[in-house]
């Protein structure tokens, strides 16, 4: 045998034991990928007959109720649940509290979700509207339960509390809370929606925390999509915003991209929701005055969005957030009407003559208010 055919052999072999060493990584990779989501997808122990009070909140999301099975070791694995659900398009889950075995397979787990079947009726439903401020939402819960709304307030605001939200939910709330100039830290972080309580009288840090956690399943589903380069806080920031600026939901990508628009062109946002908020009261119309008020709150005054949210945004206002109208929607102004129709303009020509139209309609309410 030459050498040229010596080595021709050398290398044919070699490729031979290569590829087959490929082969064989490929098949054990795919085999243990394989065992690992057979393990994660039978019962935690079928020999466990014993069973767990598990409550599911109203609203919660897909990923949010596996993260509550796999915290009381009803499933294995919180994510191999959530994507074999999406998988089988079985998702439509009924809150309330089930009693849960470690023994169920999936499917009986899906089944008791799916069909409702709840051991009690919660002792309070209690329904946070979207818009409304850390205050409101306080004055709300006092009037259900038998802590006052200063007693919420400063739950809220307690240091060592927003510590252990900041370390338990990383990804939503952030050191950024913590910034002096903001007047409440979870201002914006509790989701707005419908909750159950199954106790008489819930720890006002349980309620907080549980709708704190609603935003960050939320959050954490929304985010895939972003199409913006803001963080959370930004986001929720400026959610908050368009949520008291547009009345219909056709509307909120719309506004998102105005104040993109303008924050892209150096231009101040000037939203007169957030004097309002700077100054602490409602009002229909803003003065020239009120415009002044020296806030980090107030967009008529810093360069940017406020400081942190003004209240707490609904979805659809966190979605317009984080995916806006679109680079081709070039308008920089637009004006809400008292009836919610929104009108859009390019040029501060443009927004005068419809501001001059329809300004008097502002200015009757207002009269009415008084």
């Amino acid at each position: 045998m030459s050498d040229n055919d010596k080595e021709s052999y050398i290398v044919k072999k070699t490729s031979f034991f290569v590829i087959i060493a490929i082969i064989l990584v490929i098949l054990i990779v795919l085999f243990s990928g394989y065992m690992y989501v057979s393990s994660g997808l039978k019962p935690v122990d079928r020999n466990d007959n014993s069973t767990v009070e598990v409550e599911i909140p109203l609203g919660s999301s897909s990923s949010g109720i596996a993260n509550i099975l796999e915290e009381n070791k009803i499933i294995k694995n919180a994510k191999l649940f959530s994507v074999y659900v999406k998988l089988k398009n079985k998702a439509d889950f009924q809150a309330g509290s089930y009693e849960l075995s470690p023994s169920q397979t999936i499917e009986e787990v899906i089944e008791e979700l799916q069909s409702g079947k709840v051991i009690n009726e919660p002792t309070h439903k209690v329904t946070i509207p979207e818009g409304k401020s850390l205050e409101q939402i306080a004055e709300l819960y006092s009037k259900k339960f038998e802590f006052t709304k200063d007693d919420f307030l400063k739950t809220a605001n307690d240091k060592a509390f927003i510590d252990k939200l900041i370390k338990a939910y990383p990804n939503t709330v952030t050191e950024e809370v913590k910034n002096s100039d903001i007047i409440y830290p979870l201002e914006g972080y509790l989701f707005a929606s419908t909750y159950e309580y199954f106790d008489k009288e819930p720890k006002i840090e349980d309620i907080i925390t549980s709708m704190v956690e609603r935003t960050d399943d939320h959050l954490t589903e929304e985010l895939t999509d972003k199409k913006v380069d803001f963080n959370v806080h930004e986001i929720l920031t400026l959610a908050s915003v368009i949520e008291r600026e547009s009345k219909y939901d056709e509307d909120r990508e719309k506004v998102s991209q105005v104040f993109i628009n303008r924050i892209n062109s150096n231009m101040k946002l000037q939203s007169d929701i957030t004097v309002s908020y700077a100054l602490g009261e409602h009002k229909t119309l803003i003065s020239y005055d009120d415009i002044e008020v020296d806030s980090p709150y107030n967009t008529y005054v810093v360069s940017g969005l406020p400081v942190g949210p003004i209240d707490s945004p609904s979805i659809e206002s966190i979605k317009a957030a984080i995916t806006p109208e679109g680079k081709d929607f070039t308008a920089e102004y637009f004006y809400a009407r008292p009836s919610g129709e929104t009108l859009y303009s390019e040029t501060l020509d443009e927004h005068n003559k419809i501001k001059n139209q329809y300004k008097h309609e502002w200015q009757e309410l207002s009269e009415n208010d008084e």
